[in-house]
């Protein structure tokens, strides 16, 4: 039945998951934002996608559904535009503007699986 459901969801609910991962880093930038050393990372959306998909139905996910060991490969770190002299390399309004940029695509995701849900319900429902 879980096989089912993700063939039926397709990568929606994949790309949904790792937005929710992509958030937490994004979040975890800025609230290091004045942390002196502190190295900003983001996610490669793309290869945790992947590896969603390719987990298939098989639950991986440690607390809050974020496994990290599982996703420290699609982390990567930063390249400041400009360095700053304590080595943090959080730049606040890159962060803030991929932190948005995110979360709109989260919620782009959300539709289309809300979408999704809903064209299953109606087949349930014998299209009433």
């Amino acid at each position: 039945m879980q096989t089912f459901f993700a063939q039926a969801l397709g990568v929606h609910a994949a790309a949904l998951r790792a937005r929710e991962e992509r958030t937490r880093v994004l979040a975890a930038n800025l609230a290091n934002e004045a942390t002196p050393g502190y190295q900003a990372r983001d996610l490669d959306f793309g290869a945790r996608v992947q590896q969603h998909l390719n987990a298939g139905a098989a639950p991986a996910h440690g607390a809050h559904g974020f496994d990290a060991s599982a996703s420290s490969e699609a982390l990567r770190y930063r390249v400041p535009m400009q360095a700053r002299a304590d080595g943090n390399t959080v730049e606040l309004g890159i962060e803030q503007a991929l932190f948005a940029q995110n979360l709109s695509d989260w919620q782009a995701s959300l539709s289309f699986l809300n979408r999704r849900l809903s064209g299953l319900q109606k087949v349930i429902d014998g299209g009433r």
